[in-house]
């Protein structure tokens, strides 16, 4: 009942099955001494499957046998996994043990949980990252989702790493991290970060960095949501979710596009882009049994904030911090722009009407600063009205009050970090606008 290897290009091989075809998202093992595992990605007439060459094994040729194994791709999960950093397959890359044996639970990543109607929403809980800019512009509201947006080199990560750090040393529960085609040296940084302010023992973390074939890169974003929802569903816990870099995993699946011999969208994507944010997206959410909170960084191709992709995923998210290349190079840090920052959770009923009265008058105030700019450029701010100056320094004033250190870049910088909570967030704001 076994198949053959009737081709073999890049990632991609074809086997043909004569009876008994494979389904989809089924692992098949090349017979090759080295039980080489494939993951069939499509199926066409006559029984042939067009498989992913998952680990990148390149011992294949054409006419070895395929068999089945009528799985998936399954991951262990449960506690064992808290502490430890995994691929996309599961396997450890912290040099510590393979997680298998007695009473390791395990899931398959691509098969869909089941669909609930029994949901109802809870009362919105803000919780408290300790970063100004965030707290006020953007709140960090429980199973919601937050992007943050920016070029190359703006601090994307870094911003990334400050929430993790500051939301686990506050007990803010079980967290997640995905590492979806960055740079190595990110996920050691953020690696020994964890492990130095002992936050490991409640984290679980995935990584298919740079240097991962694009198979690994695509699906590590919905291993490490598989397990996230292993969490929510059977243990009842929330989960905080955060992915660097959801850009990548379109990159990936555009890559895997290619080599699938698929025909590009009109923006230059993978013709299933949409389908497949939707349906990762979809999994990062709440139910009865608990609440998956997530941030998502998302590169900026060339800076050009109206990438089609870009624009896609921000369309996810219910809140969107916007880092400006123009506003790290005034120094400021965490290099947020003000003015293209949105949250929809910026309401009265969720923050309350003190905090909602302040951001009107904030936003009022950056936009009228960002108007003066031009005339203070020609006339000079001497001949503004008394008001104009006023309301001009104030929003300076402004935006030198949302620049803080960050404490995981202590050990670079030699300066140590900010933490602000709320109120007092709150308070340094009403001291310069009222």
């Amino acid at each position: 009942m076994a198949g053959r290897v009737i081709s073999v290009k890049d990632l991609i091989v074809r086997a043909q099955f004569d009876d008994d075809p494979p389904a989809l998202n089924e692992l098949v093992e090349v017979q090759n001494d080295h039980n080489t595992q494939l993951l069939v990605n499509r199926l066409d007439a006559g029984g042939i499957a067009f498989c992913l060459n998952i680990r990148s094994d390149f011992r294949i040729s054409k006419g070895m046998e395929v068999e089945r194994t009528r799985k998936g791709i399954e991951i262990p999960i449960g506690d064992s996994t808290i502490g430890r950093i995994m691929n996309a397959l599961g396997d450890p890359l912290d040099g510590m043990e393979p997680i298998h044996g007695e009473g390791v639970a395990t899931k398959d990543i691509l098969k869909l949980p089941a669909r609930t109607s029994n949901f109802t929403s809870a009362k919105p809980e803000i919780l408290g990252t300790g970063i100004k800019v965030i707290d006020f512009f953007t709140p960090f509201v429980k199973g919601r989702k937050i992007g943050i947006i920016g070029g190359a080199g703006v601090g994307k990560t870094v911003l990334t790493m400050e929430l993790i750090n500051n939301i686990a040393k506050s007990g803010g529960g079980l967290s997640f991290f995905s590492g979806i085609g960055e740079r190595i040296r990110e996920g050691h940084e953020l690696y020994t970060t964890l492990k130095d302010n002992d936050l490991l023992k409640n984290t679980c973390m995935f990584f298919a960095q740079m240097n991962e074939n694009p198979v690994q890169r695509s699906l590590v974003g919905v291993s490490a949501t598989a397990a996230a929802e292993y969490f929510r569903d059977e243990q009842k816990r929330d989960v905080l979710f955060f992915a660097d870099n959801m850009y990548r995993y379109i990159q990936a699946r555009n890559e895997l596009g290619t080599i699938l011999d698929e025909v590009p969208s009109e923006g230059g994507y993978e013709p299933t882009i949409f389908s497949d944010v939707k349906i990762l997206q979809d999994r990062l959410s709440s139910n009865e049994n608990g609440s998956i909170t997530s941030v998502q960084t998302i590169y900026v191709p060339a800076d050009d904030i109206s990438d089609p992709a870009v624009q896609f995923i921000q369309h996810e998210m219910d809140s969107v911090i916007v880092l400006s290349r123009r506003v790290a190079e005034q120094g400021i840090r965490p290099a947020v722009d003000l003015s293209l920052t949105t949250s929809s959770l910026l309401t009265p009923e969720i923050v309350g009407e003190r905090h909602y009265v302040l951001s009107v008058r904030v936003q009022a105030l950056l936009q009228k600063y960002d108007s003066l700019k031009g005339i203070i450029a020609i006339i000079g701010e001497n001949e503004l009205s008394p008001v104009d100056r006023t309301d001009y320094a104030k929003a300076k004033k402004l935006i030198q009050n949302f620049t803080q250190n960050m404490s995981v870049m202590t050990k670079h910088t030699g300066v140590k970090g900010d933490f602000f909570s709320r109120e007092d967030t709150l308070k340094s704001i009403e001291e310069i606008v009222v």
